[in-house]
């Protein structure tokens, strides 16, 4: 909770676009979550999305929200006490802002996809909002479940929104703070999904293993395999020790699940039911 876990996913977003200008989205992952297909598959699917949206699970509707989230006032330890990721509470809250419109996601979703030009609007900030956000956001108890929402649907990119999240999630109804572990009895449905991405695991959850034996074709504690992979495939052997064109990919069967879910949710978004202005 607080504000530095914000600040270290803008500073990383700002070393990325001094490193390479090659690249179309900005991903958000933690610990927490697993990869249901390969990087093959991925980079396969996405090759042929229109390169303006983002990806971002969003609603202004907030309602318990407005009083346990967004106007309680904190600050977060982790600024400036090493060790620390205790933050400290204000007595008082303040007021819901009316300068701007505040989202957040649907089921609690601090997780996006976001293209590269938004990403550069965001840490160059060639308007003042993405800078005066970013200070409101900073006493806001989760900042990263509000202010890339927030910040791309009130500014000229809130027609640029596919309102998803990728990611497969089990919730209670109604959601409660976070979603359940998942286990193998979910495994047939994560599998048919299309989905790229899961949450969350125990520790040692043999789901983990049955999705890298049959999704990932991973082998124990080695990278999962690509195109890029030329080594010889034997026992004792990682064919991803040796490696070439690292742009050549070779999507698996998972590829074609992840395309079919990835056209549903573009043409739901196409229908004007998920736009900034709900």
């Amino acid at each position: 909770m607080g504000s530095s876990g914000l600040a270290a996913t803008l500073r990383a977003a700002a070393a990325l676009l001094r490193l390479d200008s090659e690249w179309d989205w900005f991903v958000t992952l933690n610990a927490a979550d697993y990869p249901l297909v390969t990087q093959d598959d991925l980079i396969h699917v996405f090759s042929s999305v229109p390169r303006h949206l983002n990806f971002i699970d969003h609603s202004s509707d907030i309602g318990w929200k407005e009083s346990q989230r967004v106007q309680p006032i904190i600050v977060d330890a982790g600024i400036y006490l090493a060790g620390r990721n205790q933050f400290f509470q204000a007595t008082e809250k303040r007021d819901t802002p009316d300068g701007f419109k505040f989202f957040t996601g649907i089921f609690r979703s601090p997780w996006v996809i976001l293209n590269r030009r938004f990403i550069e609007y965001c840490i160059f900030g060639w308007e003042n909002l993405p800078r005066t956000l970013l200070m409101y956001f900073t006493n806001v108890m989760l900042p990263q479940e509000g202010y890339f929402h927030s910040v791309v649907c009130n500014s000229g990119f809130r027609n640029s929104t596919v309102n998803n999240d990728m990611h497969y999630m089990v919730w209670d109804d109604p959601p409660q703070m976070e979603p359940h572990f998942l286990n193998i009895t979910h495994y047939d449905e994560i599998a048919e999904s299309g989905v790229p991405f899961a949450r969350k695991f125990r520790e040692n959850e043999p789901l983990l293993d049955k999705i890298d034996d049959r999704i990932l074709r991973r082998w124990r504690h080695r990278p999962v395999p690509g195109a890029w992979c030329t080594g010889r495939k034997k026992w004792f052997n990682d064919p991803c020790s040796q490696w070439s064109n690292v742009n050549i990919v070779r999507p698996g069967p998972q590829a074609e699940k992840f395309r079919k879910h990835m056209n549903q949710i573009l043409e739901e978004s196409l229908s004007g039911n998920n736009s900034c202005t709900q």
